[in-house]
């Protein structure tokens, strides 16, 4: 992350790596079309509608998931704060509302209302690899140490995401 917003963000960040095999343009377009991210974003069992996506600086990526009791909806979003294509993103991920505005988590409210990821593909012998750094934005010690506690939880929610990504690259 740069400078400025490393100096804005926990101490710890969180970080997991995977490869694909798959292209980086392939990988790259997964993210970046609202059809083929419709296919894998999010949880595992959970249904995702996408309200909107600006892939470009300053654009907005607010989507709604619709948890396995068919019930439930979370709504999130990312603003994209650069755009290198095609090898990083950097986002700011948060809970929204229907309308895109912030929202706490609905699982605590110690969850920083901010997230800043930095995403990296990387690409050799035609297998990509993604790395993804995370850290909140501003939180306060409550927050620090609540992002820090989840650090397992998310590599499992990433862990599961990322094998959606998988399984839809293979058919892509």
């Amino acid at each position: 992350m740069s400078g400025q917003a490393a100096a804005s963000t926990a101490a710890k960040e969180f970080t997991i790596t995977r490869v694909f095999d798959a292209s980086r343009d392939l990988i790259w377009r997964a993210w970046s079309e609202p059809e083929r991210l419709a296919q894998w974003w999010g949880p595992k069992g959970c249904k995702i509608e996408i309200g909107k996506l600006e892939f470009c600086p300053g654009g907005i990526f607010h989507y709604s998931m619709r948890m396995p009791d068919g019930q439930t909806v979370w709504w999130g979003r990312f603003v994209y704060r650069e755009i290198e294509k095609p090898r990083r993103i950097v986002f700011v991920n948060s809970f929204s509302d229907e309308k895109g505005g912030l929202a706490r988590a609905p699982f605590s409210p110690a969850w920083p209302l901010e997230v800043l990821n930095d995403l990296t593909l990387t690409e050799q012998d035609g297998k990509t690899t993604l790395a993804l750094r995370s850290g909140p934005i501003n939180p306060n010690a409550e927050e620090r140490v609540m992002f820090e506690g989840m650090f397992d939880s998310m590599r499992q929610g990433f862990g599961g995401t990322f094998d959606q990504l998988d399984d839809y690259l293979k058919g892509a």
